[in-house]
């Protein structure tokens, strides 16, 4: 089941609540791909703001999500310009994620800045693909992905700094804030480069923000960079950076990563 088909067959109810079933392709071991986790939070929480640009997500991942799940969504705050939406997903073992959306308003600012350079990388057309033999987790075949800088996972390397050309194969996904989340968090975590043998990780939280409501690009590629600035006690911080084709920023991140290593 590609992307879109994924989104169509969601259950809707006006009030907000969600309800799907999450395929094999899209798992992650014994959970949903966590990006998969959040966009379907993201999508309940639109149908409350209707008409209103994402700014921000905030996701905390609180257990495996499998099977039928359901996406509660609930307005907070609604002010002239913004509006704060909660939205919890549940599932046959509880609660399964916790998630804040934030949706805004453009407004006129005489404030204008862009300090977001995109890394001097080659473009998708010169680099190889990211999995060797496409190999990687079930959730991946919905992806292409390239490595354009830093190195792959298991490779000893002695730092966690990798840049990946991502886009959805499925050629009819949207090109809005849903689909985006979806596809950003398709890299593993940076510090896998650092592993030497296979080990276990575990998103346990992501915030994202969403720097432009025309969401747009170059046959559909993006460039993802992904660093982790510590790896200690069990637990990665990671930063994460979105451009599109053209070299604009799209999204910003942080994550938080349980390292079973």
């Amino acid at each position: 089941m590609n992307y879109t088909e994924l989104l169509s067959s969601i259950s809707r109810t006006a009030d907000g609540t969600h309800r799907t079933n999450i395929p094999e392709t899209w798992m992650q071991g014994r959970t949903a791909y966590g990006g998969l986790t959040a966009a379907l939070c993201l999508e309940a929480a639109r149908s409350l703001a209707p008409g209103l640009p994402a700014r921000a997500a905030q996701i905390a991942f609180v257990g495996p999500v499998n099977g039928e799940v359901t996406c509660k969504a609930e307005v907070l705050r609604q002010g002239k310009n913004t509006v704060f939406v909660s939205v919890r997903m549940t599932g046959a073992d509880g609660v399964l994620a916790e998630a804040i959306m934030t949706f805004g308003a453009p407004r006129q600012s005489s404030i204008d800045l862009v300090d977001l350079p995109a890394p001097e990388l080659p473009a998708p057309e010169d680099v190889p693909p990211y999995f060797r033999n496409h190999q990687g987790p079930a959730f991946a075949q919905n992806f292409d992905m390239l490595i354009a800088g830093g190195t792959p996972p298991m490779s000893g390397a002695d730092k966690a700094d990798v840049s990946i050309w991502m886009r959805h194969k499925d050629p009819a996904t949207p090109m809005d804030a849903t689909s985006l989340l979806a596809l950003a968090d398709a890299p593993p975590p940076a510090t896998m480069a650092m592993f030497r043998e296979p080990g276990r990780i575990s998103s346990m939280t992501w915030m994202a923000e969403f720097l432009t409501e025309d969401i747009e690009t170059q046959d559909r590629w993006f460039l993802a960079r992904h660093v982790a600035q510590t790896a200690r006690n069990g637990y990665s911080s990671q930063e994460m950076l979105l451009w599109n084709k053209q070299r604009q920023p799209i999204m910003v991140g942080r994550q938080t990563i349980a390292v079973f290593v």
